[in-house]
């Protein structure tokens, strides 16, 4: 099994990806142990002189003012993970909850949060073996970290809880013992250590924002398609225009589109025609592709500073022999980040159902009615428009941030909190809309090539529509839409789409 070394830093969003769903395992770096043990040496000694330290001899937020006495110090452990696990809803899959420990692992990996190496080893036992905590979705509101998620992944350690081992739904004890494991007793300290920081807003989110910016290249095929088959103009690409206004992902985008229409004879069999210019959803598509690119530049930058971060509280700074009370498991920037990269996400589809609209209508396109022959007999894609605006419709919706939403919560001791898993599931949710979007639009313009028999695209629209084609037949007459759309998601998440383009035409940005 290949590993990624966790250590400090270095953690990228495709590590994340490449844990999470490509089956690659972890394993600590030798700084990493060296500093977790340092760490929890202090802790120990500290222990011992009766030294008072949150989480580790007194009670939890508001109750942080009540000393714990030694001899009470284990069972704290246990009850913090057993009364802080309050989750509800539908569980995490198994990719993101594989996101969520590594993660977890990532940020103990620090050395700063006096847990044990022991602790810490488990954590990769489970990710490496296979034993997938079961985690409730809901019930984080993202500061003090994500208790109440964490808690569940954290009971599996005791021998609590719910896992997941080799597809099989069990108790947590059971998948331990059938991984070859034990459950731990966990010592002072250490169920705080387990249960702060961010790691499933991060995990989450992170996935969604990768997911995301491979959509947004996807995009910009699907426009490029469109654009050919809408008899549309190739100067709203010329770099001219863009190094005129020099936003990054305005520049990015219309170059992407530029190459993906090289050479296309179809643009070039109307070049003097007497339609001035093309509409918004064409002409401005850089502009717009180009935006939602940028923010999601920026959420990127943002969660991969937070999966390479300490978010625990307390932390231990062993160099100098220091215990520091603060706020690093407040998810504000992950809400603020996941909320942005909502809208940038839903622009793409709204942007995308327009030139869905513009091609199944033939007053717009100058095409057969719903991109089908026998029309009436056949209604073509005219249902699979409505789906896409219904997405559209509900994406608007799930844009409303979270981030500006707050409630006390430990009796106002913890009185703003940033929602960010929240915001994080809804970003997921969104790109998945969007995903089966621009999914309908690819299909609406590969319909539309089938029109154009004896003209040529594009060099990259052509090898997209080949792609396109060999998994998913044109439409001669109705058949279950569904499945089509079905198909090309996972055409598009495979990669069979974008990695012959690119081959051909150069990395898309």
């Amino acid at each position: 099994m290949r590993k990624i070394t966790l250590g400090a830093t270095g953690m990228t969003l495709q590590d994340l990806v490449d844990i999470a769903r490509n089956d690659i395992g972890v394993e600590l770096a030798e700084e990493a142990r060296r500093r977790i043990i340092a760490a929890r040496r202090l802790i120990d000694r500290w222990v011992q002189e009766g030294r008072v330290m949150y989480g580790v001899t007194t009670g939890f937020g508001a109750l942080s003012e009540v000393t714990i006495s030694g001899e009470d110090t284990r069972k704290l452990q246990m009850n913090i993970l057993q009364s802080h696990a309050a989750g509800v809803g539908e569980t995490l899959d198994v990719e993101t909850v594989r996101a969520v420990l590594s993660l977890r692992i990532k940020d103990l990996a620090r050395g700063n949060s006096g847990i044990r190496l022991e602790t810490v080893n488990r954590l990769v036992e489970l990710l490496n073996k296979g034993v997938y905590p079961v985690v409730p979705e809901k019930g984080s509101v993202g500061a003090s970290g994500d208790l109440a998620p964490l808690a569940h992944l954290s009971l599996v350690l005791i021998g609590l809880g719910e896992a997941v081992y080799k597809g099989e739904k069990t108790s947590g004890l059971e998948a331990l013992h059938k991984a070859g494991l034990d459950p731990l007793q966990l010592e002072a300290g250490e169920g705080l250590a387990l249960v702060n920081g961010t790691q499933v807003s991060t995990a989450i989110g992170g996935l969604a924002v990768y997911d995301a910016i491979q959509l947004s290249k996807l995009a910009d095929i699907a426009a490029a398609m469109s654009l050919e088959v809408l008899m549309g103009s190739r100067t709203e690409f010329d770099p001219r225009i863009h190094k005129l206004r020099p936003h990054p992902g305005q520049a990015a985008a219309a170059d992407n589109m530029f190459r993906m229409i090289a050479n296309s004879e179809i643009i070039s069999s109307h070049r003097d025609c007497s339609r001035v210019q093309d509409a918004y959803t064409l002409r401005c598509s850089p502009q717009v592709h180009g935006a939602s690119k940028d923010a999601l530049g920026y959420a990127g930058k943002v969660f991969e500073t937070e999966i390479n971060s300490a978010t625990n509280n307390p932390l231990f700074i062993e160099e100098t022999e220091e215990l520091l009370l603060g706020g690093n498991f407040h998810g504000q920037p992950l809400a603020l980040a996941a909320d942005f990269a909502c809208m940038a996400v839903a622009e793409l589809a709204n942007i995308s159902e327009r030139r869905i609209e513009r091609l199944v209508n033939p007053q717009l396109s100058g095409l057969p009615a719903f991109l089908v022959r026998d029309g009436g007999l056949n209604s073509g894609f005219m249902i699979a428009q409505y789906t896409a605006a219904s997405l559209v419709s509900e994406n608007k919706i799930l844009c409303h941030p979270a981030c500006v939403d707050s409630i006390p919560t430990s009796a106002n001791k913890e009185d703003h909190v940033s929602m960010s898993t929240i915001a994080a599931r809804k970003l997921r949710e969104i790109t998945r809309n969007t995903e089966n979007v621009i999914a309908i639009e690819l299909l609406c313009a590969a319909q539309a090539m089938d029109l154009f028999t004896n003209l040529k695209p594009g060099e990259g629209s052509l090898l997209a529509y080949t792609a396109i084609r060999k998994e998913i037949p044109g439409l001669s007459e109705d058949r279950v839409l569904s499945r089509d759309i079905r198909s090309m998601v996972r055409l598009m998440a495979s990669g069979a789409i974008l990695a012959p383009v690119e081959q051909a035409v150069g990395k898309l940005h």
